[in-house]
């Protein structure tokens, strides 16, 4: 594993998983599409099966590791089973990356530079739809 070279620290998520040559290679190979479905939860799903790949897909844990989003167990057997890090924890770290992991971590909290009122208002006030991180957030309901 790479490491910084005065502290020895992890600079990447891809740094704190421990997998096999196997894994990264079908992770080279595989295509893969990444889903937050909540807070520290991404569905990661094997689309090389095409019509069958929601077969193939399965919830991965997000933790944070020395201030880094990483990917921290899965449901699938082979997570369960190995001592190694399973295909999907690769292909999230290798492939989602920060972007897609960070995601994770940060489902569901508004920010100020996301549009969503901190200050007792926001920039959907005046329309008649609430915007997506209002309605979520729980600030405005939908129309009947």
């Amino acid at each position: 594993m790479a490491t910084t070279s005065r502290t020895g620290e992890k600079r990447t998520a891809v740094e704190h998983l421990d997998y096999t040559s196997r894994a990264l290679d079908r992770v080279r190979w595989e295509a893969h599409e990444f889903t937050v479905i909540g807070p520290h939860q991404i569905r990661v799903t094997n689309a090389s099966y095409g019509y069958l790949k929601e077969d193939h897909a399965y919830t991965v844990g997000v933790e944070m590791r020395d201030g880094l989003a990483v990917p921290a167990e899965c449901e699938c057997p082979a997570d369960i089973h190995h001592d190694t890090d399973c295909k999907h924890r690769v292909a999230l770290a290798v492939v989602g990356g920060p972007t897609v992991l960070n995601a994770a971590v940060n489902f569901g909290r508004p920010t100020p530079d996301r549009g969503v009122a901190t200050d007792g208002g926001c920039e959907c006030d005046g329309s008649e739809i609430p915007c997506f991180d209002c309605y979520s957030a729980g600030r405005r309901e939908l129309p009947e």
